[in-house]
């Protein structure tokens, strides 16, 4: 008889358990749908809210939230997380036009960071033709070293434009390595936000700077982050920052 009453007490546990797991799915799903319902409602700020809600919870978010975000938080005169929601999108999905969007709001609102400058449109560049410029290194650093193999069977010494090639090679390998997929970006998220000298409360504060501005990160220690900003290296907590 106890036995049976365990098997039973199993079964409905089990039920329960299945039951509220379902329950928990469709409310992620309805969270969702009403977003989205009300976003084409018009209703901004609480389609924000079920959005951010869901990103919340870890979720990533899809193209067309992205960008549905930025434009909520443009609506609503909120240009700091505006410009984070479109930095996000670009660096998933580069676009020149969304570089020069980010940049047109930086300038009307006196942030910096957003340039289109030489190392913005490097990176543009960079995303949009990555695989191609891999491609490209991998078939020149397999004809350059054929050709030294060769010399190196025949006993033939090598010329000077192979070697010139291979130092192109190499260089060309040692950028793709090191730069742009290791690049990371982020928006300080708070009014006068500390710079320091170094990656400690004690240490000198160096600037001062607003929300909304970009910074572009090199490294972390610890709560501090070692950024590059206006010409200069400094560190900021994390806690100050939306990384990209």
């Amino acid at each position: 008889m106890q036995g049976h009453s365990l098997k039973l007490l199993y079964f409905f546990s089990f039920v329960l358990f299945l039951r509220v797991g379902n329950a928990a799915a469709a409310s992620t799903s309805v969270t969702l749908y009403q977003a989205d319902s009300l976003f084409a409602a018009g209703l901004y700020p609480a389609a924000v809210e079920a959005y951010e809600s869901h990103l919340r919870k870890g979720y990533k978010p899809t193209d067309p939230m992205l960008l549905k975000l930025a434009y909520v938080w443009e609506k609503q005169g909120d240009v700091a997380k505006m410009l984070y929601y479109l930095q996000v999108y670009f660096d998933r999905r580069p676009d020149e036009a969304i570089l020069k969007k980010m940049h047109e709001v930086a300038i009307q609102n006196n942030l910096r960071g957003y340039e289109t400058d030489d190392l913005n449109y490097f990176y543009l560049f960079y995303k949009q033709y990555g695989l191609y410029i891999t491609l490209g290194l991998v078939l020149l650093g397999t004809y350059a070293f054929g050709i030294f193999w060769l010399k190196y069977r025949n006993h033939e010494p090598a010329r000077r434009r192979h070697k010139l090639i291979v130092l192109a090679y190499l260089t060309g390998l040692l950028l793709l390595v090191n730069l742009p997929e290791r690049y990371q970006s982020g928006i300080i998220n708070r009014d006068r936000v500390l710079l320091r000298r170094d990656p400690s409360s004690a240490a000198p504060v160096a600037d001062v700077i607003n929300r909304g501005h970009k910074v572009n990160i090199l490294g972390s220690q610890d709560i501090w982050l070692h950024v590059f900003w206006n010409d200069g290296l400094y560190y900021v907590r994390k806690d100050n920052v939306w990384l990209i």
